[in-house]
Protein backbone atom coordinates (compact mmCIF):
# COMPACT_ATOMS: atom_id res chain seq x y z
CA UNK A 1 0.00 0.00 0.00
CA UNK A 2 3.03 2.25 -0.27
CA UNK A 3 1.59 4.71 -2.77
CA UNK A 4 -1.94 5.05 -1.38
CA UNK A 5 -2.66 8.48 0.04
CA UNK A 6 -4.98 9.58 2.81
CA UNK A 7 -7.08 11.34 0.16
CA UNK A 8 -7.50 8.03 -1.67
CA UNK A 9 -8.40 6.29 1.59
CA UNK A 10 -11.03 8.91 2.38
CA UNK A 11 -12.40 8.60 -1.17
CA UNK A 12 -12.62 4.83 -0.65
CA UNK A 13 -14.46 4.93 2.69
CA UNK A 14 -18.03 5.40 1.34
CA UNK A 15 -17.67 2.35 -0.94
CA UNK A 16 -16.18 0.26 1.86
CA UNK A 17 -18.80 1.33 4.43
CA UNK A 18 -20.88 -1.47 6.01
CA UNK A 19 -24.23 0.20 6.82
CA UNK A 20 -25.60 -2.61 8.99
CA UNK A 21 -22.57 -2.30 11.29
CA UNK A 22 -23.46 1.36 11.82
CA UNK A 23 -26.99 0.77 13.11
CA UNK A 24 -27.72 3.28 15.87
CA UNK A 25 -24.59 5.36 15.25
CA UNK A 26 -25.03 9.10 14.85
CA UNK A 27 -21.54 10.54 14.90
CA UNK A 28 -19.17 13.05 13.42
CA UNK A 29 -15.53 11.99 13.38
CA UNK A 30 -12.85 14.57 12.71
CA UNK A 31 -9.54 13.24 11.39
CA UNK A 32 -6.79 15.78 12.13
CA UNK A 33 -3.74 14.28 10.49
CA UNK A 34 -0.15 15.48 10.40
CA UNK A 35 2.94 14.63 8.41
CA UNK A 36 3.42 14.08 4.70
CA UNK A 37 0.01 12.36 4.57
CA UNK A 38 -1.60 15.05 6.68
CA UNK A 39 -4.82 16.95 6.28
CA UNK A 40 -8.24 17.29 7.85
CA UNK A 41 -11.33 15.26 7.02
CA UNK A 42 -14.79 14.98 8.51
CA UNK A 43 -16.63 11.67 8.41
CA UNK A 44 -20.31 11.80 9.33
CA UNK A 45 -22.21 8.59 10.00
CA UNK A 46 -25.95 8.98 10.47
CA UNK A 47 -28.96 6.79 9.61
CA UNK A 48 -26.62 4.03 8.38
CA UNK A 49 -25.17 6.39 5.76
CA UNK A 50 -21.74 7.97 5.49
CA UNK A 51 -20.56 11.31 4.22
CA UNK A 52 -16.86 12.16 3.91
CA UNK A 53 -15.59 15.65 3.23
CA UNK A 54 -12.28 17.42 3.38
CA UNK A 55 -11.93 20.00 6.12
CA UNK A 56 -13.15 20.67 9.63
CA UNK A 57 -16.67 19.74 10.75
CA UNK A 58 -19.41 22.35 10.86
CA UNK A 59 -21.06 20.62 13.84
CA UNK A 60 -19.28 19.69 17.08
CA UNK A 61 -17.51 16.35 16.46
CA UNK A 62 -18.38 13.25 18.46
CA UNK A 63 -14.83 11.99 18.04
CA UNK A 64 -11.53 13.64 17.19
CA UNK A 65 -8.66 11.47 15.98
CA UNK A 66 -5.18 12.96 15.75
CA UNK A 67 -2.31 11.01 14.22
CA UNK A 68 0.29 10.94 11.51
CA UNK A 69 -1.46 10.28 8.21
CA UNK A 70 0.71 7.23 7.52
CA UNK A 71 -0.29 5.69 10.87
CA UNK A 72 -3.97 6.03 9.92
CA UNK A 73 -3.27 4.33 6.59
CA UNK A 74 -1.51 1.54 8.49
CA UNK A 75 -4.47 1.16 10.87
CA UNK A 76 -7.02 0.93 8.08
CA UNK A 77 -4.99 -1.57 6.06
CA UNK A 78 -4.35 -3.79 9.09
CA UNK A 79 -0.61 -3.11 9.49
CA UNK A 80 -1.11 -1.34 12.83
CA UNK A 81 -3.60 -2.36 15.50
CA UNK A 82 -5.65 0.66 16.63
CA UNK A 83 -5.18 -0.13 20.34
CA UNK A 84 -1.43 -0.49 19.87
CA UNK A 85 -1.32 2.86 18.04
CA UNK A 86 -3.22 4.42 20.93
CA UNK A 87 -0.96 2.86 23.58
CA UNK A 88 2.16 4.00 21.71
CA UNK A 89 0.82 7.55 21.48
CA UNK A 90 0.58 7.35 17.69
CA UNK A 91 -3.19 7.82 17.82
CA UNK A 92 -4.73 10.45 20.06
CA UNK A 93 -8.43 10.24 20.75
CA UNK A 94 -10.78 12.87 22.14
CA UNK A 95 -14.46 12.24 22.62
CA UNK A 96 -16.38 8.99 22.26
CA UNK A 97 -13.88 6.17 22.94
CA UNK A 98 -16.54 3.54 22.25
CA UNK A 99 -16.98 4.89 18.73
CA UNK A 100 -13.21 4.94 18.25
CA UNK A 101 -13.07 1.22 19.11
CA UNK A 102 -15.82 0.43 16.54
CA UNK A 103 -14.54 2.59 13.71
CA UNK A 104 -12.56 0.03 11.72
CA UNK A 105 -15.48 -2.46 12.01
CA UNK A 106 -17.62 -0.06 9.99
CA UNK A 107 -15.55 -0.59 6.85
CA UNK A 108 -14.54 -3.52 4.68
CA UNK A 109 -11.06 -2.53 3.62
CA UNK A 110 -8.78 -5.24 2.38
CA UNK A 111 -5.51 -5.55 0.51
CA UNK A 112 -7.30 -5.99 -2.83
CA UNK A 113 -9.06 -2.65 -2.46
CA UNK A 114 -5.80 -0.93 -1.57
CA UNK A 115 -3.95 -2.61 -4.44
CA UNK A 116 -6.62 -1.41 -6.88
CA UNK A 117 -5.82 2.16 -5.87
CA UNK A 118 -2.12 1.95 -6.63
Amino acid sequence: MGDVTIQQLMDLLPGAFIPQNAAGIDAITFFDLSGAQGGQWTVTIRDEKIHVEKGEPVEHPTLILRAEGQDVLDIFNGKLEPMRAFMLGKLRVKGNYGLAMKLTDLFHLDDQLFRSMQ
